[in-house]
């Protein structure tokens, strides 16, 4: 009974360490994308897609007529908010702050998004509609990614962890100008005017100083329903908020975008994301099989993320190094980064909501492109763990 007991202590203190640390956000993911595969393809497969996808019987917002849509739209707005934050503090204050520090990150995240569009479109095919998911895989999971490095300790550098995130962060930058400029439907005028309006009022507020949070959220909530009406998706409306919430120091020296960024961070990574995974990553393999991997967008998918990204950053890094552009990250083996470059193919969050986006009409492929999605990056997880697990710092003086 003691062994049983002493085995079972350090099993809970073993999980509670785990999910304490940095990789808590990503085994989260992993379990709720393994609940939602399990629910989609069990005898609670019609509860499942009913509870998210039926219409409901009442909603304050006629566009936003089930849950699923709520999710999308509204919930991930904040997502997208959380994000613009990042990306203002690493633009104006952090890793993206100067152009030598943008140099490689900006170098190997463009490399990291073309590399595996041209390669879905070589796989998948220029027709229509399978070529409106050329973006699916090129966007990297911080979460994930993070989660894996995580599990690793002190095997990797700092400088290597650094790396991928601000490699991750730009990546975001990049899926959303995709989101905006590609998958906009046609903008109904009268609503963009309005967006455009009260878009001045929130600069003008930034740069009047007014650090008032009630005045960005009255303002920001009005963007939001003002986008949310464009035609343009309303998510985009949490970068643009994000962009006007003041950095500058308070009096008591922190800012309101900083305030903002920690309150929000674990909402997004235990509530947001997750919810958003276990809404949209339930594929029903009974309509498309193993066997559809094949078919040309989840193949598309799969390869671009699996391949392209690993290809696309690492041979970034690699020429950029060997030109004298950038330096690539101190304390990292060539190997090391090949392992975060492998990981960088893991696309969840941000694969799924651009596959939802690039096939409205079509349900099959959303569901061909979710099946991409996760077998891509399952492989890119694996992968890149195994590696960065046996892989070796370089010793000191090594070039």
């Amino acid at each position: 009974m003691s062994l049983k007991r002493h085995f079972a202590n350090n099993l809970a203190r073993a999980f509670t360490k785990l999910m304490g640390g940095e990789a808590s956000a990503g085994i989260l993911l992993i379990i709720v994308t393994a609940l939602a595969l399990t629910a989609a393809n069990s005898p609670l497969a019609h509860d499942y897609h009913y509870l998210f996808h039926h219409e409901l019987s009442w909603t304050p917002i006629a566009k936003l007529d089930s849950l699923h849509m709520w999710i999308n739209d509204a919930l991930m707005a904040i997502f997208f908010f959380v994000v613009g934050l990042e990306i203002k503090r690493e633009i104006l204050d952090g890793e993206l702050s100067s152009a030598a520090k943008r140099r490689l990150p900006v170098l190997a995240a463009a490399a990291g998004m073309i590399a595996p569009a041209l390669i879905y479109l070589a796989a998948a095919g220029s027709g229509q509609p399978m070529q409106r998911g050329w973006a699916i895989p090129a966007a990297t999971d911080i979460a994930f990614a993070v989660g894996v490095l995580g599990l690793l300790g002190n095997r990797i550098p700092p400088s290597l962890r650094l790396f991928l995130l601000t490699v991750a962060i730009v990546d975001d930058l990049g899926a959303v100008v995709i989101i905006a400029l590609f998958y906009t439907a046609q903008i109904k005028m009268m609503w963009g005017v309005g967006a455009l309006i009260l878009l001045a009022g929130l600069i003008l507020a930034n740069r009047r100083g007014v650090h008032h949070l009630w005045v960005y959220m009255l303002l920001g909530l009005g963007l939001w329903y003002c986008v949310l009406n464009t035609g343009i998706h309303a998510t985009i409306a949490g970068v643009v908020l994000a962009f006007t919430i003041p950095l500058k120091p308070l009096y008591r020296g922190d800012s309101m975008l900083l305030r903002l960024e920690h309150a929000l961070v674990p909402w997004n990574s235990y509530v947001i994301v997750p919810l958003f995974g276990f809404a949209n990553a339930g594929v029903a393999l009974s309509g498309i099989g193993l066997d559809g991997l094949l078919d040309p967008v989840p193949f598309g998918v799969a390869l671009g993320l699996f391949i392209g990204k690993q290809i696309g950053i690492f041979a970034a890094i690699v020429i950029a190094d060997r030109l004298g552009f950038a330096p690539r990250p101190a304390g990292a083996s060539w190997v090391q980064l090949w392992g975060m470059a492998v990981l960088c193919g893991i696309g969840f969050t941000m694969s799924l909501f651009i596959g939802a986006l690039a096939f409205p009409k079509y349900p099959l492929l959303i569901e061909e492109a979710k099946l991409g999605v996760l077998v891509g990056s399952l492989f890119s997880a694996l992968l890149g763990y195994t590696i960065l697990r046996f892989a070796k710092s370089p010793s000191p003086g090594a070039a």
